[in-house]
């Protein structure tokens, strides 16, 4: 259940980061994932109490936090152009979920072992956040979260850092038909 008016302002570091109940060093409780979108409500020298979508709580070290820009700004509206479009994402974001779903279906039949489980799950990534008009994906082709607002998509945290700009971008999403592109 996502707590009303929740907005990500940051993520998670691409290797996860440790959690604490309280600003204090002697009180852990479990780790965050790599990515998982959070809001800082509230900064305490290099402490951040932090917020996830599910309404839990916890602290970290503020200074790793990944901060996420505001929305794009909406622009002209009209069809999407080819790479402005989400569609390809939510398919993957859907066959990874099923995925994930087939496996806890046979986990919880008694089909599954943990081990099996887990290896069959190992380096599935997903992630998703609806709000109205509004969804961020994660790419995880591309290492990205993405945003889209109906009329574009662009590119608003990434597991890499910066490219050099004589780096080509590979990052662009592309609607791919049987007849072609």
């Amino acid at each position: 259940m996502t707590s009303p008016g929740f907005r990500p302002t940051h993520v998670v570091p691409g290797h996860g980061m440790p959690a604490w109940e309280a600003p204090d060093p002697a009180r852990p409780t479990v780790p965050l994932d790599p990515l998982l979108p959070v809001q800082l409500v509230e900064r305490r020298g290099d402490w951040g109490h932090i917020l996830c979508a599910n309404g839990w709580s916890a602290w970290v070290d503020g200074r790793f936090l990944v901060a996420v820009p505001e929305d794009p700004p909406t622009t002209a509206s009209g069809p999407l152009a080819r790479t402005a479009d989400p569609r390809p994402l939510l398919a993957r974001a859907e066959r990874a979920l099923a995925g994930y779903r087939s496996a806890v279906e046979d986990l919880a039949a008694g089909g599954l072992d943990g081990e099996a489980f887990r290896a069959r799950t190992q380096g599935l990534r997903i992630g998703v956040v609806v709000d109205g008009e509004s969804v961020w994906l994660y790419d995880a082709e591309h290492g990205r979260w993405v945003y889209a607002d109906g009329t574009r998509l662009s590119t608003y945290a990434t597991d890499e850092g910066p490219r050099a700009e004589d780096e080509p971008d590979h990052t662009s999403t592309q609607v791919v038909t049987p007849d072609g592109p």
